[in-house]
């Protein structure tokens, strides 16, 4: 953490921080990170008409609550007579279940709760942290899939989370309980400044229709479909400097939102390949994804190919790891061909490259 982060951070820690003097070299999001709120809330706040700051500027933040001592208990979640902190190592025992998890995770990442031995499959997993979270289905009751006493449950960290995750496992009314810290992003923002020819589809009547068809592919839970490695979707291609998880702006002043996907820089025409196996659940041409392919990969998973500039796969294929579905384009909000590929743990995108070459991303 940089020297400014620190010295932010201490005065929010005090709760005596109304306002931030910007330094060389702060972001908004390098700010928003600091103080535990969002770009777009530092925006309204502070009645910003651009993402721009000046050295010198004076910004309002929200106010804080000073932090607790370490000797204080938890408010979330609220403390259970009967649970357990997963210890260091972060592996626990519930039951004659050996549970096992990552020991630290980043922003955008996807992880698994592993759970081991004969009862393993009658465990349940919840993330009580994602509760007031900007997220879909916050602390849903989750169900391990695998078999011969090897199971997972699949875990995503949010975009934007930068407080530890907590994860609970149940079994026969006992409980386990453990934290893992987060590991923040800390990439610029992005000003893409689209020209209006190009971000005219952001208001798109039809917009609304397209990502309600999208958030219908996220809420599917259906049993796991695939057994192999993911496999790149585009042969050869790697990835442009645009990463995972960045921030950006589409327009001049837009608002700043984070880029859910990986973008493939390639020749229009190169062929789209499924990255593993599932079954296609959404294949059209759409106002902002233009091209697209949605494959319903089961245990939450769903994998997206945005700007396709045609679309080969049917909606209820079955699909094989590396089948064609598509070929790359330029279409919907995009400014050159390439392919825009999202993996979604229950609607949260999570970074492919965590994905690839693994059965689970880790």
């Amino acid at each position: 953490m940089t020297r400014r982060f620190s010295t932010l951070a201490a005065l929010l820690l005090l709760g005596s921080a109304a306002a931030y003097t910007v330094r060389p070299g702060d972001t908004l999001y390098s700010i928003a990170r600091a103080s535990s709120t969002t770009v777009d809330a530092l925006i309204r706040l502070n009645n910003l008409k651009s993402t721009t700051l000046e050295v010198g500027q004076e910004l309002q933040l929200p106010p804080q609550r000073p932090t607790p001592p370490a000797s204080s208990t938890p408010s979330l979640p609220p403390p259970l007579d009967d649970q357990q902190l997963a210890p260091t190592p972060p592996t626990a025992r519930i039951a004659g279940v050996n549970i096992t998890v990552p020991a630290s995770l980043r922003m955008g990442e996807a992880f698994t709760v592993q759970l081991s031995g004969p009862r393993a499959a009658q465990a349940t997993v919840r993330f009580p942290s994602e509760v007031g979270e900007d997220v879909r289905q916050p602390n849903e009751i989750l169900r391990p899939t695998g078999g011969a006493g090897e199971y997972v449950v699949l875990g995503r960290v949010v975009l934007g989370k930068t407080t530890p995750l907590v994860y609970e496992v149940t079994l026969n009314g006992e409980l386990v309980r453990g934290r893992i810290p987060v590991i923040a992003l800390d990439d610029p923002i992005q000003h893409l400044n689209l020209p209006s020819s190009i971000s005219k589809v952001l208001v798109d009547p039809a917009r609304q229709n397209e990502d309600a068809l999208v958030e219908k592919a996220y809420a599917r839970r259906t049993p796991q479909a695939w057994t192999r490695p993911f496999a790149p979707a585009l042969k050869g291609v790697t990835p442009s400097s645009s990463s995972f998880g960045q921030p950006r702006t589409y327009v001049a002043g837009g608002p700043v939102a984070y880029h859910f996907g990986t973008d493939y820089p390639a020749r229009a025409g190169t062929p789209v390949l499924a990255v593993n196996d599932g079954t296609v659940v959404i294949a059209g041409r759409y106002p902002v994804r233009g091209g697209l392919v949605v494959i319903d990969h089961g245990a939450g998973l769903v994998s997206l190919y945005f700007h396709q500039s045609r679309v080969t796969a049917k909606v209820g294929q079955t699909v094989r790891r590396g089948d064609k579905i598509g070929e790359v384009g330029t279409t919907g909000l995009s400014a050159g061909p390439h392919l825009h590929l999202e993996l979604r743990v229950r609607g949260e995108g999570t970074n492919p490259a965590g994905w690839m070459g693994r059965v689970w991303p880790r």
